[in-house]
């Protein structure tokens, strides 16, 4: 079989290894979304969509519409990349995510109201390097606002907890799990520490699980903290993370791509519009 990944990193160490399991028997293809406009057939048997830019959203569409299947889809990736449609979503699903509302900029929300107490403000947009942050009082969101005036923001009430991230990742039908201090905390993330699936508090693995089929997700993060007694709040979902360090993972989203890869193919979907703008 053909496996497409679409990575400008294909030494990730989740990639790597996973496509040094396939490659024995399979034909591992990386596909970079800032060189690669459009995919001449034959198409792969399946792709990996492990970068979430535009461009690469754009090629995975193409390929949706020309019948490949893509892990995750375009559209769950880009729904977890906006933070108020994931929590928009998330409520209406009935999972336990943070109160989160938005605000077009930190700008216009330092000229607002006070805040109502400690506040977690996020960038609206998913990405790497992007803003998150606690805010305990108006000087502080003045100082920040001073500093990402322009970037949109969803604001989410600061839950007291443990100081600690449940980091929960999915991979088909593995679970994965570990431990990390939280990027808010004044001594910083410090290491990543492993943590037995089977000791999370009751109901966690199911909600997980849930998380996947509300967003239509196979390989996806779930940052839940403990509010106190095992009762869980997603703060975050992400499509494709890193899942760096957890043993057995790239043979589980080897056994996914295969899996996939084994599925009638979808029929091709008609094109709308002009040709794909980049």
């Amino acid at each position: 079989m053909r496996i497409g990944l679409i990575t400008a990193d294909p030494g990730h160490p989740l990639l790597a290894a996973t496509a040094a399991l396939l490659t024995p028997e399979h034909r591992v293809e990386r596909l970079d979304p800032a060189a690669v406009d459009e995919v001449p057939g034959p198409l792969a048997d399946v792709y990996l969509l492990k970068s979430r830019t535009p461009p690469a959203l754009a090629l995975a569409r193409d390929l949706e519409r020309r019948g490949a299947p893509v892990v995750n889809s375009a559209a769950a990736t880009a729904l977890c990349q906006d933070r108020t449609a994931m929590a928009e979503q998330a409520g209406r699903a009935g999972l336990p995510f943070a109160a989160t509302r938005s605000a077009t900029t930190l700008a216009h929300l330092a000229s607002g109201p006070p805040l109502p107490g400690p506040v977690v403000v996020k960038s609206r947009h998913s990405r790497r390097h992007d803003l998150v942050a606690r805010l305990d009082d108006d000087l502080d969101l003045r100082e920040l606002a001073a500093a990402w005036p322009r970037e949109p923001v969803v604001v989410q009430e600061f839950a007291p907890n443990s100081g600690w991230d449940h980091k929960l990742w999915a991979v088909g039908e593995r679970l994965f799990a570990a431990l990390r201090r939280s990027e808010l905390s004044p001594e910083g993330r410090g290491p990543t520490l492993p943590l037995d699936p089977d000791h999370l508090p009751p109901g966690w693995p199911a909600l997980v699980r849930r998380v996947g089929e509300v967003f239509e997700l196979d390989v996806y993060g779930v940052d839940i903290i403990d509010t106190g007694g095992g009762t869980p709040l997603i703060v975050d979902i992400n499509a494709f993370p890193g899942v760096r360090g957890q043993s057995g993972a790239p043979e589980a989203l080897a056994a996914l791509a295969l899996d996939r890869a084994d599925r009638p193919p979808a029929p091709p979907r008609p094109r709308r519009g002009g040709p794909r703008g980049r």
